[in-house]
């Protein structure tokens, strides 16, 4: 496999990945974090991290937005519900090696 083949695939993988966490709106970033120890949120930042190192213009509210969908206020509205105090124990369990 060439380089550039490798990097299609994983850019195919990147790109259905996405499209899975868009139409799982009932998985929240809480859960997430809980069982994978990465969310949306994390993918929005090193899309932002890839683009910042290859000097290509990205802000943070463009890269979430390329990762939810739509502007990351309106997808929280839309979606996000209050994490449970069980999920955020676990979460800030679980982030003190994230």
């Amino acid at each position: 496999m060439t380089e550039d083949d490798r990097i299609k695939l994983e850019a195919a993988a990147f790109r259905r990945l996405v499209q899975h966490l868009r139409a799982r709106t009932d998985v929240q970033n809480i859960d997430l974090m809980n069982l994978a120890g990465f969310c949306r949120n994390c993918l929005s930042n090193w899309l932002k991290d890839a683009a910042d190192e290859a000097g290509l213009p990205m802000t943070k509210d463009g890269s979430r937005e390329a990762v939810y969908g739509m502007p990351y206020e309106t997808w929280k509205a839309l979606h996000q519900s209050e994490a449970s105090p069980q999920d955020m124990a676990r979460f800030q369990s679980a982030a003190k090696g994230h």
